[in-house]
Order: structure tokens, then sequence, then C-alpha cells
């Protein structure tokens, strides 16, 4: 294991700049921070998407599992060049989703992101993902990306979608959009 962290401050990146995990410096709003920083925030959305306590253990197992492979994402992201996440974990969740998408009706009509405490965290964990998807694109056209990192962040917001049926489903039921007409005059 690297250096644990004894001083949580550096004061380095008091200019506006940060260090990639090769050394160099970047300023923190490049596309690639904006990336893997993003990748952050959707484990930090899964993570609150574990702190239900009423998750079926397969969920959280599935979930725990993403965490790490978001953190090794976030990783491979922060050193140029770098590959952690392969074909292998694409196809782990196309099985995971396949799997929870089996006990679900077809869906017929748009739903509501809410059906519950632990639904409505996971769709917010999809959007976010969603975020992260797309800049990990913007970076990916200026810089080289892993197709597959790219493959990973989509296979996954339709996974946290899906699980997030499943979730509304053993709540509050899914919520169905309705139309509701033109805005009034």
């Amino acid at each position: 294991m690297g250096n644990r962290l004894s001083k949580i401050y550096t004061r380095t990146g008091d200019d506006g700049s940060t260090g990639l995990g090769d050394g160099t410096r970047v300023a923190k709003d490049s596309l690639r921070v904006e990336a893997f920083g993003t990748v952050d925030e959707a484990n930090s959305a899964v993570g609150t998407v574990l702190g239900v306590p009423s998750l079926s253990p397969e969920i959280r197992r599935c979930l725990t599992q993403i965490q790490h492979d978001l953190f090794d994402l976030g990783g491979e992201l922060c050193i140029p060049g770098h590959v952690m996440i392969g074909a292998a974990h694409i196809e782990r969740l196309e099985q995971e989703l396949d799997a929870f998408n089996a006990s679900l009706p077809a869906l017929k009509e748009f739903i509501l992101p809410g059906g519950g405490q632990s639904a409505a965290a996971c769709h917010l964990a999809r959007a976010v993902t969603r975020r992260a998807e797309r800049r990990c694109w913007s970076l990916a056209r200026a810089e080289p990306v892993s197709p597959d990192a790219l493959k990973y962040l989509n296979r996954l917001s339709d996974l946290l979608f899906v699980v997030a049926r499943v979730l509304a489903r053993s709540a509050d039921g899914e919520v169905v959009w309705r139309r509701t007409g033109a805005p009034p005059a």
C-alpha cells in the first residue's frame, strides 16, 4: 500500500492547481480533474444509497463492488495513460443489470425519480454517474481516455436505473410521469 496521509492539508493547491497521480500539476478546473472529481461524486452518491439500512444483500454487494470500481476509475483518470477498468468490469455490470432487470415488468412509460428513500438516492447516483460520463467524454475529446472507462460509466448509469426501479417497487412503488399539459398563460 502507498503512503498514508498523516497531514491532510498541504497548501500546494492554494494557487488553483492540483497534483495528478503521476506528479504533474494541473489547474483544478481542468477537464481531467473535472472527470475524476465527478467520478468521485458518483462514488459518494452510491455511498448514499448504501447508507440506507434496508437494502437487500444482493444490492448491497453489487453497489459495494461498484464503489471499488469507481475508486479504481478515479485513479485511472488521475494518472494519464493508466488503465484499471477493462472489459471484465463492463461484462460484470451487464450480468448484474440483466439479473436485476429480469424481475421487473417491461417499462412502458417514463418514471419519475423517487419511489422511496433508497430508490430516490439511487436515481441521484444515476444522474451523477451520467454527468461523470459526460465529463469523461469531454476529456476524451481533448486527451486519451480508455474506451472501457467510458463504456463502464454508460453501463453503470443503466444499472443504477434498474436498481432504482427494483428499490422503488419494494418500497413506495414507481411513480409514472404524467404530462400536465401546457403551462398556464
